[in-house]
């Protein structure tokens, strides 16, 4: 343990690496520069980090840890400020009871143990590690907090008055937030980024394989600045607070292209803004990277193999529709196809594929777009969404006329899309003339591969019955532990369940008779369809999901 009448200074001229003539030299400097003494024997070269820290170690009797082999937790890091953090170079990394395990550059620095014991309440158990490896730990377990909270010092946030001037957002520290934010969100393969205000703060939250987590807190002073940075960089009115707006953006992360749609809302308490991030290299996937199990694959493939007739995806938003299409539409581009898209927002720009904007405003809906685009000669047309009956029954009729039609709807399984279109006012017979099949579709997260742990189950429990197992049946499932690389979640990525349902001649009577959504699933289910519950459980016994997310997702109020 440290004797707290040891300095530095003290232990390194007792271990004969350093003169009284250079400690002088560097204790002038570092009341020059206020520097760390520490930092300005090494800037000297006096001595080496490696040196000074086994110099400390054999001083001390303190041992010396390898950040980078230790996965921080964030719940431990969280014990003391980003601030503090940085302001002594410490991180704690474990947690026991009431001792607290912290990796400091500099162990003899005492008010920084006195800070953290102030502000854990627990005993400090020093350890020491290099200086580089302390910063790297404290960005990679704050992340984000790191830079917003540096920012927000520098702009001085007590001064509440100051802060009001602040409307342009052309500020440094501003400008620091806001990139850090796209730059986290990036990094951690968010999908949308929320920037919410409070009464008396901003909220800001990543929606992370499709759950939201708060991510920071910001100062309900910089609300003006930080919204007008965004509308700025997205080319949006800084003056126009009372509509909602939308923009979009490019910028460069990690080397690649991130697009970034941008939407305003005013609130009661100000402008709430969402980012959606639209990442091209994770948007279009191969078919076979669809998730789509074998037999589900080889249906959908005959599917879209026909040369005209409607191919409907359902889900709610955010379930995968616009990839699986996407996805669908590279597949089946050739030279000799001429393909169409028209869409509410065109997320990603397809190499030969013509796509086009529904422009409400000027008049260009999705139906005048798809009455257009019928008189371009289309082999396939692709309609973003369904979402009245003018659009249904041009789409509908398209799909009569020799064209192949894939489009999307809002339903919670497949065989509900057909009476959809028929509440919608399409003719039954025509629903059962052009419909080819339906696919619907949820995205499940994966277990993380870093922290996957197998189990048995309880006899008596939830997965034994969902996965239709007796007590005493062996079987290993799996489930992720939490860990730095899934933000202690036990998950990291998604991939869809599916239900693709053909409609055969049995299921097209049914249609013609107004049958309801539950008589057209058992007819599926009779031809051999998989519900989404069905194949989730499946991928649950392949190890790729956990019993509980499939719950989560496919059966709901259970």
């Amino acid at each position: 343990m440290i004797k707290m009448n040891k300095r530095l200074e003290d232990l390194l001229l007792a271990a004969g690496v350093l003169t009284q003539e250079q400690l002088e030299k560097a204790l002038r400097i570092q009341q020059e520069t206020g520097e760390r003494l520490m930092r300005v024997i090494r800037h000297l070269g006096y001595i080496t980090e490696d040196h000074m820290i086994r110099t400390l170690e054999l001083q001390l009797g303190v041992r010396q840890v390898a950040l980078a082999e230790i996965a921080i937790n964030r719940e431990v890091a969280d014990a003391i400020s980003v601030t503090l953090a940085e302001r002594h170079q410490v991180i704690p990394i474990k947690k026991q009871g009431r001792q607290i395990t912290l990796a400091m550059t500099d162990p003899t620095n005492f008010d920084a143990i006195d800070d953290v014991h102030m502000m854990t309440g627990c005993e400090v158990q020093p350890v020491i590690a290099a200086e580089r490896e302390i910063l790297r730990a404290i960005e990679q377990a704050y992340g984000v907090k790191a830079i917003v909270d540096k920012a927000v010092n520098r702009l001085r946030i007590e001064d509440q008055t100051a802060m009001v001037e602040i409307q342009t957002a052309d500020e440094a520290p501003v400008v620091s937030i806001v990139n850090s934010l796209i730059s986290q969100a990036v990094k951690d393969q968010a999908s949308d980024i929320h920037v919410e205000p409070e009464a008396n703060h901003i909220r800001v939250r990543f929606r992370v394989d499709g759950v939201l987590r708060e991510m920071v807190s910001l100062p309900k002073s910089i609300h003006a600045a930080i919204i007008s940075r965004i509308k700025i960089m997205s080319g949006l009115d800084i003056a126009e607070k009372r509509l909602p707006q939308d923009g979009r953006l490019k910028v460069q992360e990690q080397g690649r292209d991130i697009d970034l749609r941008i939407s305003t809302l005013p609130t009661i308490l100000g402008e709430k803004i969402a980012i959606r991030i639209l990442d091209k290299d994770n948007a279009v996937l191969a078919i076979k990277e669809l998730g789509f199990r074998d037999n589900n694959l080889l249906r959908f493939r005959q599917l879209i193999g026909h040369a005209y007739g409607m191919l409907l995806v359902t889900g709610p938003t955010s379930s995968g529709k616009t990839t699986t299409l996407y996805s669908t539409l590279t597949d089946i581009n050739s030279a000799d196809k001429n393909i169409i898209t028209v869409e509410g927002a065109v997320e990603i720009l397809l190499d030969g594929i013509n796509q086009v904007q529904v422009n409400n405003k000027a008049g260009l809906t999705f139906a005048n777009a798809l009455r257009s685009i019928l008189r371009q000669d289309p082999n396939v047309i692709m309609v973003g969404e369904i979402r009245d009956t003018e659009t249904a029954d041009i789409a509908i009729r398209a799909a009569l006329t020799g064209h192949l039609v894939f489009s999307t709807l809002h339903t919670n399984d497949a065989p509900g899309a057909l009476p959809r279109l028929i509440d919608m006012g399409i003719e039954p017979f025509l629903v059962a003339s052009s419909v080819l099949g339906v696919v619907a579709q949820r995205l499940v997260r994966l277990i993380c591969n870093d922290c996957k742990q197998s189990y048995t189950p309880e006899p008596a429990s939830r997965e034994r019955l969902l996965l239709g197992l007796e007590p005493t049946a062996q079987v290993r499932l799996y489930r992720g532990e939490g860990c730095a690389h899934c933000g202690y979640t036990g998950y990291r990525g998604r991939i869809p369940i599916h239900e693709v349902m053909p409609v055969t001649a049995a299921i097209r009577k049914l249609i013609a008779k107004r049958a309801a959504g539950d008589e057209l699933g058992a007819a599926a289910r009779s031809a051999g369809m998989s519900t989404m519950g069905e194949d989730g459980i499946h991928k649950v016994m392949e190890g790729l999901t956990t019993i509980d997310e499939v719950i989560r997702v496919a059966y709901t109020g259970l």
